[in-house]
């Protein structure tokens, strides 16, 4: 049963990176919860799993459209531990968060907002991408102006 175990663990892995958490779910109705945690430990020390790698590539291909928050948020929600988080985000070598938020803004945008129910429309959009408050309202307040445009 090991064996089987061990050979869908790989199957998930070789699509996508996993967190332990996340693999430990998808083979929960395999085996037992002794022979799950006995495969994630030998995938683990043979670095076909990891932890700090899925959050990096995470990252990597969702940074650039999302805010603070929202990262931290997903990761948790993958079974990262949040010193991990805050380890990976610090390495990630990202542009400071008013310069994503305006990318995401301008991609989605053409003009800033010239009536309050646009404000609100553009401030919510912001913050459903996990962007914080102060962020929204510092770029919507001046969104092209601030960019040097």
């Amino acid at each position: 049963m090991s064996n089987e175990l061990r050979q869908q663990a790989i199957r998930l892995l070789a699509r996508r990176e996993h967190t332990r958490v996340e693999l430990a779910r998808k083979l929960a109705g395999l085996g037992t919860r002794e022979e799950i945690d006995t495969v994630l430990a030998e995938l683990e020390a043979s670095q076909l799993q990891s932890d700090s790698r899925t959050a990096e590539s995470w990252l990597r291909g969702n940074a650039a459209r999302l805010g603070a928050s929202s990262l931290r948020h997903n990761l948790k929600a993958r079974g990262v531990a949040p010193e991990l988080i805050d380890e990976q985000i610090a390495q990630a070598d990202l542009p400071d968060e008013m310069e994503r938020a305006r990318a995401v803004w301008s991609r989605k945008f053409s003009a800033p907002p010239d009536n309050a129910k646009e404000w609100a429309r553009q401030a919510r959009f912001l913050q459903s991408r996990g962007f914080a408050g102060d962020i929204v309202r510092r770029l919507l307040k001046q969104p092209l102006a601030e960019a040097g445009e």
